[in-house]
């Protein structure tokens, strides 16, 4: 009896949902086809727009997600030339600049 009640669990139950994209596939190959699709900026037009608000050194570029998965925006880390080190977030669709803070 308990051997038949376990089978039935086990053929009951729902099997595992199958592996998100973004759980198989790099990043990088993920924002580039939102690119080729037009989701997003690419950050060949990006970087002449920050830089030219905030000329400097660009450091580290991330993209943030919102939870279903759309691009929200590209944080980028600058070090400026009068050596402070600024977070410059930009919406990843339109290129405007959203929030400009000094980093620790």
């Amino acid at each position: 009896m308990r051997f038949g009640l376990f089978l039935f669990f086990c053929v009951a139950l729902p099997a595992p949902a199958p592996a998100d994209e973004r759980d198989v596939t790099p990043d990088s190959e993920i924002a580039r086809a939102a690119v080729a699709r037009g989701e997003i900026l690419p950050l060949s037009e990006l970087l002449p727009r920050l830089l030219e608000a905030f000329p400097g050194e660009v450091l580290d570029i991330e993209i943030d997600l919102y939870p279903d998965g759309r691009f929200e925006e590209y944080e980028f880390e600058v070090l400026t030339l009068d050596g402070r080190l600024i977070e410059v977030d930009m919406d990843a669709a339109t290129g405007e600049i959203t929030d400009v803070e000094d980093e620790d």
